[in-house]
Formats: C-alpha cells, structure tokens, sequence
C-alpha cells in the first residue's frame, strides 16, 4: 500500500526537523550543559575570582617574600612570576577534572539525557564534543579572570604573556579528554571519580613543577612531571610569562604532547559513548 500524499509531507517533515540536530547536534549538547551550569553559577563565579586572589597573596605575596630573601631567584625571576603561571594552568586543570568526571555518570546514568539525545537524533559523537565544547566553554572565562588578576599582581612581566590564556585551556582540554575518555565508560560509581582526584590529579598537582622547578625533584621521580600535561601546560605558558629559557624543540614538544593527548582523549571518548549508546 503506497503513502498518501499527507504521509510524505509528514515524513518530509520529520526528516527536515532532524537535519539541524544531526548537523548541530554537538552544539545542541553544549547549550544544554552550559545552561545546566547555571545552577551553580554562583559557585563558578565565586571560585573564579577568588581562587587567585586567594593563591596568589598567600604563595606569590606571603612565601615568595621568604624565597626571593632566600634565593637570587627561579629561573632568573621571582617566585610570584615563576609560580603565577603554574596556578594558572593549575586552575584549567581543576575545572576540566570537576567537568569530566560526575558529568557524564550523570547523563548515563542519574540522569539519563544522553539517551534521550541520542534519540533526538545526536549522535555519540555528538554528545562528547558538546561536552568537551562545554568544558572550553567554562575553561578559557576561568583561566581569563585568573589571568586578569595575575596582572594586577604584576606577576607577568612579557608582553607575550596573554597567550599564557590559550596554552593553559590547552591542558586543561588535554586532562578534561583523558578523564572523560574514562569516567564515560563507567556504569557504577564505586568511588572511581574519588580515585582520580585524589591518586591522579593532586599528585600531578604536585609533581609537575608547580611550586618548584622539576630537577628539584630526585630522577627516579621527575618522570611523573615528564609525562604529566600539567608540567607541559606549565612550562609552556613559562615560556610565554616571563621568557623561561628551553630550546625551542622542547617548547614544540610540550604543544604536540597535550594537542595530541586531547585529540586522543577526545577521539576515545567519542568512541566510548557511542558504543555505549548503541548497546
């Protein structure tokens, strides 16, 4: 029996709503995350603005009087500059650890929306982008404001030093996707997003040349800086603050590294949700 006439326009019509959730789609998730962001807006606001008021006075004001006393300097500057570009890259860390990780045993899980976006029709691939879109989307105003006040601290002596805003939502897009391309696999919470703040993301914190330089550290431990985006997140936006002297094959070692851990990361994740969308 052939389709009447109001049948194919119907059909027409259904095809043609879906052609901008196939073709947007990603963009369709990311709205949705970001208005859902709103409920703790405050909060986003809050730690934004103070977070680096907050590290700033009290390690590039209060102990880095005690070590430029100490000390003829770190890597020919002082401790405010040496450790403001850390903090910063440090900040874009924290954001993307906090937004890879619950959030997507939320949508698969609590509150399933990934299913119901998958049917809208968005693909799998649709719906990691949108939240890693998501995540930039957060990352880059929070490492801004940081940026920002790390001026009004006098803590970036390069005129260079605004690129420190790309090189930092970098890494945090780089550990974002490497937590994502797990923490979207995950199907009971058995305290695994516990685990990664507290035995992947605070020992990167601390082993990455943060509040040191990595040779400080003995050699059978400087790997975990080596291989840490956080150390290569750092000693770049170094390079853009205040100069730090490395060869340039290094500098284009630390771009490639964390481009190709978030294109990976990024890539792996699409993967994941898919297949998990299609069982």
């Amino acid at each position: 029996m052939s389709a009447t006439p109001l049948e194919e326009h119907d059909t027409a019509a259904i095809l043609a709503a879906g052609a901008k959730p196939r073709r947007f789609g990603a963009f369709y998730v990311m709205e949705h995350k970001l208005l859902g962001m709103r409920a703790y807006a405050q909060t986003i606001v809050a730690t934004s603005i103070g977070n680096p008021l907050v590290y700033l006075f009290a390690l590039g004001i209060g102990l880095a009087t005690l070590v430029d006393q100490n000390a003829s300097g770190l890597q020919g500057v002082g401790y405010l500059a040496f450790v403001a570009p850390a903090l910063l890259a440090s900040a874009a860390v924290t954001v993307a650890a906090e937004e890879a990780t619950y959030p997507f045993l939320l949508g698969f899980k609590w509150v399933p929306i990934f299913y119901a976006m998958n049917a809208a029709p968005i693909s799998g691939r649709q719906i990691a982008s949108g939240m890693y879109l998501a995540m930039l989307a957060r990352i880059v105003p929070t490492v801004t404001i940081y940026f920002v006040i790390m001026l009004l601290f006098g803590a970036v002596p390069s005129s260079l030093g605004w690129l420190m805003i790309p090189a930092a939502a970098l890494t945090g897009l780089a550990v974002a996707t490497l937590i994502g391309s797990y923490s979207s696999g995950v199907e009971e919470d058995k305290g695994q997003m516990a685990m990664i703040m507290r035995f992947g993301v605070l020992p990167m914190f601390l082993f990455s040349g943060t509040f040191f330089p990595l040779e400080q550290l003995p050699v059978y431990l400087q790997w975990i800086g080596w291989i840490s985006p956080l150390w290569h997140g750092t000693e770049l936006s170094r390079v853009f603050s205040y100069g730090l002297e490395e060869p340039i094959w290094l500098t284009v070692i630390h771009v490639v590294y964390l481009v190709g851990l978030a294109a990976w990361g990024w890539l792996a994740t699409q993967r994941v949700v898919t297949r998990r969308l299609n069982k």
